[in-house]
């Protein structure tokens, strides 16, 4: 496993390294996992623009569950915990754009505006080689992410200072709606335990990258 990458690594650095990953075959799915806030949909959404048509997002939070599924199983107040997201439909998607190279394939995402996932937001075109997919679980050791994993020819992790991550989140809550101590609340309870499990995949990925100074991915909530 690589060290900590510079921060001031550019992107157009890191876009290059993701690019050689299509020497492996026709298409490939590059990996961004990390905790909660550390920036994964910024720098993958930058890695795409970056590469233009041959690359392709796949959030995996297109993939929670939506608000009624997350009532029924007593999940509401563990939005976006590891079993509020449907890992097995997220799987049987890397497979689909893996193998079916010839024809557009429609790819979910989450709508922080309605607080629900959205159908068909984003699509892999025939054209692209590389698919960057990025989420919290994607290295997890757990029934699932295991054999999506098995998928990746490379997964990156992201990660940044506690406090950093925290401040992040809880204006990523603010900015949802929640007044100053639900968001702080909601942090502590669900994003922290989140973040907690999703270090111990660290292990599993194939490079450490700190979001610190990464001031060119204009990180957003």
């Amino acid at each position: 496993m690589n060290p900590p990458m510079n921060p001031a690594t550019s992107l157009t650095a890191l876009a290059a390294d993701a690019w050689q990953l299509t020497e492996r075959g026709p298409r490939v799915v590059l990996g961004l996992a990390g905790p909660p806030g550390a920036g994964k949909s910024t720098l993958a959404r930058a890695l795409v623009a970056e590469l233009g048509d041959g690359a392709a997002y796949l959030p995996l939070d297109g993939f929670h569950l939506s608000n009624v599924q997350l009532e029924r199983l007593g999940l509401t107040s563990r939005k976006g915990s590891e079993p509020s997201f449907d890992a097995r439909g997220y799987l049987a998607l890397l497979h689909r754009v893996l193998d079916d190279t010839a024809a557009d394939v429609y790819v979910p995402d989450y709508d922080r505006t309605l607080h629900e996932p959205v159908a068909a937001r984003h699509r892999v075109a025939p054209a692209a080689r590389l698919v960057v997919t990025e989420g919290n679980y994607l290295a997890c050791d757990l029934p699932g992410w295991r054999a999506a994993r098995e998928l990746m020819a490379a997964c990156w992790y992201l990660e940044a200072p506690a406090g950093v991550l925290q401040g992040r989140l809880v204006e990523r809550q603010l900015a949802g709606g929640r007044g100053p101590d639900a968001a702080r609340a909601w942090v502590a309870e669900n994003d922290v335990p989140n973040g907690e499990l999703v270090a111990a995949s660290r292990g599993r990925c194939d490079r450490i990258l700190s979001t610190i100074g990464m001031d060119m991915f204009n990180y957003s909530q």
